[in-house]
């Protein structure tokens, strides 16, 4: 293979081409993409089309996202770009004593429960920028939820995997299995108790939610189960409007939502890339997926010392892409020797990403998850609310900056993308799958900006991954020689990785017209337009 690809070109064995129009949304789940497209059509803009895609994925993907679920965004208004952090904090009562003894976090149960903030981020965003009635963005979820829908192969799988551990939750049994069982691909799935909670958020703007009967309800229950979430946690919560932190990388920039988020991880690894031509490595060589994997390495090992509740980390995390900082760390890189350093990292298959785009101008990169599955295995009673299980997020060592305390945010895995030239929007991409994430944004970066590939060409190519332990999965499409030139660089090389493994990718690129919208074939889901 060339080491520069031309835009139009397609060298994988793809199975989708990209869709071009002036109004697009890509989604990991097809009925969530078209209740977006829906509200395009209906004369809404991105920003209503974003969120009625995101609202529907709590119905037809619950497996990745929820109710009670957190969520971030990028979103550029058609003349600036602005980040909401749409994270919940800890229950006010957490303390680093309700922990003693443990060696991680709860993965399960209210312990591991932060309160959701997608809900809020939804009525904050619209407030600010949606076109459309606020309850028009409910319809295709609440129609979904209400009347069913038929279960996606992919999403049916999740559903079998995720739902094996939370067998013990008698209200998540009760709630999202079918007699007992997860539903199977092509089965048919209501969910009215959630067909009602839209409702009541649709008619209340969240506010039932954080202030009314359902965080009554909500509270209600982790006093009835031992944990100690309560109607002050839920009523203090707050989507905040943030500064993206970003850096330049080549001709673009890269942007992203600044901690208690992973984005800085994305930002160094790329930053520590400036420093290599890229370009003139063939994109599936070892060369270059060792470059890659090393400044990985470094932008991991910064964000799992550095990303926590911005609240409570000292400094300013642009320090750790000042250029003098970078270029150390290029210099230790070996072009013939792979590095050890170790570090901690997440690993998520609860999150759903999506984006959109109008012919205005305006673009949306959002995200939105649950952390792992379904979350914590708790269910509120008689509402449809699975809730999140960040809160695994936390570290348990004394004086981290991410070290569990009451009322503060977690590290978060999940994180949008957005890439900007000469100030001008240019591409909303994200890469869903935990500590893939990062991983997936700078391989894509180093697609599209350095080879010229287009948003398909990109997802559709094989993907590395660096594992918790510092192992390397290589998806099926690399060459023998460089799995050869991999391992004599020291790299321990895995495989069985599954490809949705490998994260699910949504793009779109905007173009003279329109925009190019890409949709990853690891997962259900699709881009379309008009």
């Amino acid at each position: 293979m060339s080491a520069r690809k031309t835009y139009w070109d397609f060298p994988y064995p793809s199975q989708r081409m990209p869709v071009l129009a002036e109004n697009v949304v890509a989604t990991s789940q097809p009925l969530a993409a078209q209740a977006g497209l829906r509200m395009l059509l209906d004369g809404g803009n991105a920003i209503d089309a974003a969120l009625a895609a995101a609202i529907a994925l709590t119905v037809v993907e619950p497996t990745s996202n929820g109710i009670g679920s957190d969520a971030f965004a990028l979103v550029w208004d058609g003349a600036a770009l602005h980040g909401l952090n749409g994270s919940g904090r800890s229950p006010s009562a957490w303390s680093r004593s309700r922990f003693a003894g443990m060696k991680e976090m709860p993965r399960y149960g209210w312990d591991s429960v932060t309160v959701p903030g997608a809900v809020d981020l939804w009525a904050t965003l619209h407030a600010r920028f949606g076109a459309l009635p606020f309850e028009r963005l409910f319809e295709p979820a609440i129609s979904y939820a209400e009347g069913g829908f038929a279960v996606s192969p992919f999403t049916a799988h999740r559903w079998a995997e995720t739902a094996e551990p939370l067998g013990g939750f008698d209200e998540f049994t009760r709630t999202f299995l079918v007699d007992g069982r997860p539903p199977v691909a092509g089965q048919w799935f209501r969910c009215p108790e959630l067909a009602a909670t839209l409702s009541a958020i649709a008619e209340t703007r969240g506010e039932t939610l954080y202030r009314g009967e359902l965080a009554r309800n909500i509270a209600d229950c982790a006093a009835a189960d031992g944990g100690v979430m309560t109607a002050a946690d839920l009523s203090e919560h707050r989507t905040e409007w943030v500064a993206p932190i970003s850096l330049k990388y080549r001709s673009v920039r890269l942007h992203e939502i600044p901690p208690n988020g992973q984005g800085l991880a994305a930002l160094v690894a790329l930053g520590v890339l400036r420093h290599f031509d890229m370009a003139s490595l063939p994109p599936e060589s070892a060369e270059s997926v060792h470059l890659q994997v090393e400044a990985m390495k470094i932008g991991f090992e910064v964000a799992q010392r550095h990303v926590a509740d911005p609240e409570i980390v000292e400094g300013d995390p642009l320090q750790w892409l000042d250029e003098d900082y970078l270029a150390r760390k290029a210099h230790c890189i070996q072009w013939t020797r792979a590095s050890d350093a170790r570090t901690e990292r997440f690993c998520d298959h609860g999150t759903v990403y999506l984006a959109a785009a109008d012919a205005g101008g305006r673009m949306v990169s959002f995200i939105q998850s649950n952390f792992m599955g379904f979350g914590s295995g708790v269910v509120i009673p008689n509402t449809g609310i699975a809730m999140q299980n960040r809160g695994f997020g936390f570290s348990l060592a004394a004086g981290h900056p991410n070290e569990v305390a009451g009322g503060k945010r977690p590290y978060h895995t999940i994180i949008p993308g957005f890439v900007t030239r000469g100030g001008r929007p240019l591409l909303s991409f994200g890469v869903m799958g935990g500590h893939m994430q990062p991983q997936g944004h700078l391989q894509m970066m180093v697609r599209i900006f350095d080879h010229g590939f287009n948003p398909q060409a990109a997802s559709d190519a094989p993907r590395w991954q660096v594992t918790e332990d510092n192992a390397l999965y290589l998806e099926p499409g690399f060459p023998n020689e460089t799995f050869e030139g991999l391992q004599n660089r020291g790299h321990r090389i895995l495989s069985g990785q599954p490809f949705w493994g490998y994260g699910g990718a949504q793009l779109l690129h905007r173009r003279d017209r329109g925009y190019a919208a890409a949709s990853d074939h690891r997962k259900d889901g699709q881009a379309v337009g008009y």
